[in-house]
């Protein structure tokens, strides 16, 4: 049977004919009045929907961020144009104003104002990180060409909109305040922590020695041990300072870098004067403490807590200087949020847009209502005598599909 339906194939010309735009307008014609309908019932279902869903309020804020000096390779890439911009990007080289919005989006922001504002209960979501994937969805954080940074926030309540909005950019300014974020900034935060350090030892030696003065009695040496020591003590100072100096600059500087070699030279210089006192102090041992046989023991052991005293207290006064110096120059990289729009109170929804929802779905309500239409035509066609043999490649069509072929 199936073969003789495929026998029965022939080529018919009329089957060839190619359709004319006037077929296709009188097919719409034929069926215009379900397209309309299929179209305005369509409007109507989308505008019921439209109208049960909330409205939505969008308040923004725009802030300009810190202006900061561009590295080398930053500002060589720049004078490429936008060649050196598709070079940067594929270097992975980032601008101060990715680090902003990558600050922006941190789960520690997010936190944060998810506690401010109690948004799990006002969001009614059962954890943590489900109000934290609704706060993203309704926040967005863009980088204007100006250098501009513009926070958008979505929410029912207009009030509550602005409040966030304004709250990411509070939140930015406290969360800059604990991280260090320009050179400087993280220059300072080196110094600060060396700092805290060398006061502590310093206040262990001066403990130790007060300690071993109660013990021993000993207040002071003749006045020509005492400079000899002092003066050792002030070297290996220095040479700790420039040291502690050095491991800074080697948080962002080159080998190469003019400042590094010339505080290795100084370094240099310093370690030879150091030999050179301790050489003379102790005929060449290489310490400086007196010997017994010059000093007694005590005498011996104040000598080495007097010197530690004093290379700690050299070691604070270089660290507090540096430290000071590196605060002013965080000062003067301005890193500081500016905030150019503050956020205010929306008086307008921005979606749902209701007028668009109810365009498209009338559009696609009448584009199905459509493809109906031609199919069917299609199929009376098909049926017709004068397509008997499109009928019959229909059925050879059926048979084909089938997934178990039939017997009998």
């Amino acid at each position: 049977m199936p073969e003789r339906l495929e026998s029965t194939i022939q080529h018919n010309p009329a089957a060839d004919e190619d359709i004319k735009l006037i077929d296709v307008l009188i097919v719409l014609a034929k069926h215009k009045a379900r397209i309309a309908a299929s179209a305005f019932a369509g409007a109507v279902v989308v505008a019921g929907v439209s109208l049960m869903m909330p409205n939505i309020f969008t308040a923004a804020t725009k802030i300009m961020p810190p202006q900061q000096a561009q590295s080398s390779a930053a500002a060589m890439l720049g004078q490429l144009g936008a060649l050196g911009g598709l070079a940067g990007s594929s270097l992975g080289i980032k601008t101060a104003t990715d680090t902003y919005l990558g600050m922006l989006s941190s789960r520690t922001v997010g936190d944060r104002l998810a506690s401010r504002f109690a948004l799990q209960k006002v969001y009614g979501t059962k954890f943590q990180s489900d109000t934290l994937k609704v706060l993203a969805t309704a926040s967005s954080f863009t980088a204007g060409k100006d250098g501009m940074i513009e926070v958008q926030v979505d929410d029912v309540d207009p009030k509550r909109a602005s409040m966030l909005a304004n709250a990411y950019v509070e939140e930015l300014q406290k969360l800059m305040l604990t991280l260090a974020v320009t050179d400087a900034a993280q220059r300072r935060l080196f110094f600060e922590k060396q700092l805290l350090q060398a006061k502590q030892n310093l206040a262990e030696a001066e403990v130790a020695l007060k300690r071993m003065q109660e013990k021993t009695g000993l207040i002071r040496l003749e006045g020509q041990a005492e400079v000899i020591i002092s003066s050792a003590a002030r070297l290996k100072g220095q040479i700790a300072a420039k040291e502690v100096e050095m491991g800074a600059l080697r948080t962002f500087a080159t080998p190469s870098n003019p400042e590094i070699i010339r505080i290795e030279r100084e370094l240099s210089g310093l370690r030879t004067q150091l030999a050179k006192v301790e050489t003379g102090l102790s005929q060449g041992r290489g310490d400086i403490s007196l010997s017994t046989s010059q000093v007694p023991e005590a005498g011996l052991e104040f000598v080495r807590r007097v010197r530690d005293v004093k290379y700690n207290e050299a070691i604070f006064e270089v660290l507090a200087k540096q430290f000071e110096i590196a605060k002013i120059d965080e000062a003067k990289d301005s890193s500081t949020i500016q905030v150019l729009d503050r956020a205010i109170e929306p008086d307008r929804k921005s979606k749902p847009k209701r007028a668009v929802m109810v365009i498209l779905g009338a559009l696609a309500c009448a584009f199905l209502a459509i493809c109906w239409a031609f199919a069917k035509e299609w199929a009376e066609n098909v049926r017709a005598p004068s397509r008997s043999d499109e009928y019959v490649r229909l059925a050879v069509l059926r048979r084909h599909l089938r997934w178990r072929k039939t017997t009998g």
